[in-house]
C-alpha cells in the first residue's frame, strides 16, 4: 500500500510540474477584412439648384386714383379681359370739379386784371411794376388751371394695356386715398411670363444671369417649360428672408398659365465646380446633405470620414467636400469596418 501511495504522489508531482512549465497560449491575431477599393479623382459637376415660386408677368400694374375720393363705379371684375384705353373705374368728381371751377374763376379774374393793367400802363396810369405783377398773377392762375385740368382727367382709371384683371382691391362706395391700389391688371396677352421665387444665400452666390432652367407646374402636368434667369435681387427680401430670383419662360402656352399659380424650377448654374463621383452603396449613415465613407491611403488601414453631398444622380453621388486628402475609396466590406480596421485589398 505504501508503494501505491508513492506512485500516486509521483504522478501528481509530474502533473503540477507540467502545468507550471506550460507556455501561455498565443493571443488571437486581429482579423484582416478583405475589401475592394477605387481610386478617387475629381470631375466637373453642375448640380441643379431647386427653387419654387409663383407665376407672374413682367408688366403687372397696380392702378389707383391720383386724388382721393369716393369710388362711384367699378366696371370690371377679377379675371375680366380688358382692352387698352377701356374705362375701368371712376370716383365721384364733385369735389374735384369744384376745385376745377375755382381754378377757372381765378384764371378768368387774373386775365381780366392783367388786360386792365396793361391798358392803364399804356395810358401811364399804373407803373411798369404793377403791370408786371398782374402778368405774374395771370401766369400763376394759368398753371393752377392746368393742374385742375389734370386732376379732372384723373377721376377715372383706364386700362394702360390689354390684358386681364388680376385683383380688385376696393369696392364701390369705398373711400380711396391718393395712390391706393384699386385694381391690378397685367398684359398677359403680350407680356412675358416669369416665375419668381426665393433661394438661399449659397444658391444665390452660384446662380448667374442667363443660367438655363426648367420649370414645371401642377396646372400643366407632365409638361416642362424652358426658362432663363433674368434677374437676381441684390438684397434679401425682408418678408421671406430669401434672395429673389426671376426666371423668364420661353413662350409658354398662355392659356394654360395664370398669374399666381405655383411652379417649381431646376436651375443649372453655368459656374462649374469639381467633385468626386462615388457609388451610392459606398455611403454610410447618409442624409440629404452629408454622410460617411471609409477610405484608405495605405491599403492596410481603414479610415472613416464625413463627406458633403453635392448632388445625387441615379446610383451615383457627387461629393463636394471631405475627400481632399483621400486616395482610395473602400467599396465593399465597409459594413464590417470600424475606424482603424486592418484591411486587405482584393480584386
Amino acid at each position: 500500500m505504501q508503494k501505491g501511495l508513492t506512485t500516486g504522489f509521483a504522478l501528481l508531482l509530474i502533473l503540477i510540474l507540467a502545468a507550471c512549465n506550460r507556455k501561455p497560449a498565443d493571443k488571437k491575431t486581429e482579423d484582416v477584412i478583405p475589401v475592394k477599393v477605387m481610386a478617387l479623382q475629381q470631375e466637373a459637376m453642375q448640380p441643379a439648384l431647386y427653387m419654387s415660386g409663383v407665376f407672374t408677368t413682367d408688366d403687372e400694374t397696380n392702378l389707383s386714383f391720383k386724388n382721393g375720393g369716393i369710388i362711384k363705379r367699378i366696371y370690371v371684375k377679377e379675371s375680366d379681359a380688358v382692352k387698352k384705353g377701356q374705362l375701368l373705374a371712376i370716383i365721384d368728381p364733385t369735389e374735384i370739379n369744384a376745385m376745377h371751377q375755382q381754378a377757372q374763376l381765378s384764371y378768368t379774374k387774373a386775365r381780366r386784371d392783367y388786360e386792365r393793367a396793361k391798358k392803364l400802363y399804356e395810358d401811364s396810369v399804373v407803373t411798369l411794376e404793377q403791370m408786371q405783377n398782374a402778368k405774374t398773377a395771370l401766369d400763376l392762375a394759368k398753371q393752377q388751371m392746368a393742374g385742375a385740368d389734370f386732376n379732372t382727367a384723373t377721376t377715372v382709371i383706364r386700362a394702360p394695356q390689354s390684358g386681364y384683371v388680376l385683383h380688385k382691391f376696393a369696392n364701390e362706395g369705398q373711400v380711396a386715398g391718393p395712390g391706393m391700389p384699386v385694381l391690378q391688371i397685367n398684359g398677359a396677352a403680350s407680356g412675358k411670363w416669369i416665375l419668381k421665387g426665393g433661394v438661399s444665400d449659397q444658391q444665390w452666390a452660384v446662380i448667374s444671369i442667363g443660367d438655363d432652367a426648367t420649370v414645371t407646374t401642377d396646372a400643366v402636368p407632365g409638361e416642362t417649360f424652358t426658362a432663363k434667369v433674368i434677374k437676381k435681387s441684390e438684397g434679401i427680401d425682408p418678408a421671406s428672408g430669401t434672395f429673389i430670383i426671376q426666371l423668364q419662360l420661353a413662350d409658354p402656352d398662355r392659356k394654360r398659365i395664370a398669374s399666381g399659380l405655383f411652379g417649381k424650377a431646376a436651375i443649372t448654374p453655368s459656374h462649374k465646380t469639381n467633385a468626386w463621383v462615388i457609388p451610392y452603396d459606398a455611403l454610410l449613415d447618409g442624409d440629404q446633405n452629408s454622410g460617411y465613407v471609409f477610405i484608405t491611403n495605405d491599403n492596410k488601414t481603414a479610415k472613416k470620414i464625413q463627406v458633403q453631398i453635392g448632388k445625387i444622380e441615379n446610383d451615383r453621388l457627387w461629393i463636394s467636400r471631405g475627400l481632399e486628402n483621400a486616395r482610395n475609396l473602400i467599396l465593399s466590406g465597409n459594413a464590417y469596418l470600424t475606424e482603424g480596421s486592418k484591411i486587405k485589398v482584393v480584386r
